[in-house]
């Protein structure tokens, strides 16, 4: 019997390699192993940084889809479906988003969470399911992530909206070349090439930070291209716990340069809204006319307090 394709995809990924840099890592010390995975670790930032000029494309069309109504839908297995479904999950009690605005979806389901559920990657018609039962519509956004590149639930999912026509993005870490091989398309591919791995295929390591930085990228940018933030401060959270309900006094007490009273009664005067708070207090307006304000910003303080 003769070498698979995939066997011979597999083994040709730089993740699938030997790293000379930790060959000896089997009877390294505690603390130079610990060293080596921190000096590969490193070299992370400069490959997703080689990828910015396609996350920025990504970036716009995720924002053009989100003004026309449009959600994001992440789809992943093993590793990067984790890493989606916590990019997604994180964004409300940050950015004060709909739950429904960004989703992260599994292979496996919501049980792959916290077992590992393997063999639920292996069909495209999976994630060609999965697409249809999230209901995706042509304004939505679908983000592929899988470290191989070839994961047949992440290439499912991403065929099925392009047939849809929404707008689609790859994450990976399989190098554009391979890629581009394997014929595979979408809108955008950012794929940064991280090298082989500290443990040879262990793409949880480099190739799940990497992803980690990507989508943290793709979120977070959006989310202030959507007026989510007052300078580099995010003032559009939910308060969900006490954390974030201090929180919420903090950042009005030092944009408005007001005492801690003052914003606990702005905040309640509001309805607990961080942002309406800030610009009644900017503009010593009332709930009403802040929200206007904010309406025809387009959620943007430092515009609402221009008008």
């Amino acid at each position: 019997m003769g070498e698979s394709e995939l066997f011979k995809h597999i083994t040709s990924l730089s993740t699938e390699q030997n790293n000379p840099a930790s060959s000896n890592i089997d009877i390294a010390t505690t603390r130079e192993i610990v060293e080596i995975i921190n000096s590969q670790d490193k070299l992370v930032a400069d490959a997703v940084e080689q990828e910015l000029d396609n996350i920025t494309t990504a970036v716009d069309g995720i924002v053009d889809r989100f003004k026309k109504g449009g959600r994001l839908f992440y789809f992943g297995a093993g590793t990067s479906g984790r890493l989606g479904v916590l990019d997604a999950s994180e964004c409300p009690p940050t950015f004060g988003s709909e739950p429904s605005l960004v989703q992260g979806r599994i292979a496996g389901g919501e049980k792959a969470m916290f077992v590992a559920q393997e063999g639920a990657e292996d069909d495209p018609h999976n994630g060609a399911d999965e697409v249809i039962m999230s209901g995706l519509k042509e304004q939505d956004i679908c983000c592929g992530i899988a470290a191989s590149g070839r994961t047949p639930y992440v290439l499912g999912a991403i065929k099925k909206a392009r047939e849809i026509g929404c707008f689609t993005i790859l994450v990976t870490t399989a190098g554009h070349t391979a890629i581009q091989e394997m014929g595979i398309r979408a809108d955008v591919i950012i794929s940064p090439n991280v090298g082989p791995e500290v443990v040879s295929g262990s793409t949880r390591m480099k190739s799940g930070t990497a992803q980690k930085m990507v989508l943290n990228m793709l979120t977070t940018a959006a989310m202030i291209r959507m007026g989510k933030t007052y300078g580099n401060v995010m003032v559009d959270l939910k308060q969900t716990n006490a954390k974030l309900k201090e929180r919420s006094k903090k950042i009005i007490m030092t944009i408005c340069e007001i005492d801690y009273d003052a914003a606990a009664q702005l905040l309640e005067d509001s309805g607990h809204h961080v942002k309406t708070a800030i610009v009644m207090s900017l503009l010593n307006c009332s709930k009403e006319e802040a929200t206007d304000k904010l309406s025809q910003s387009d959620g943007f303080i430092k515009k609402a307090t221009e008008f």
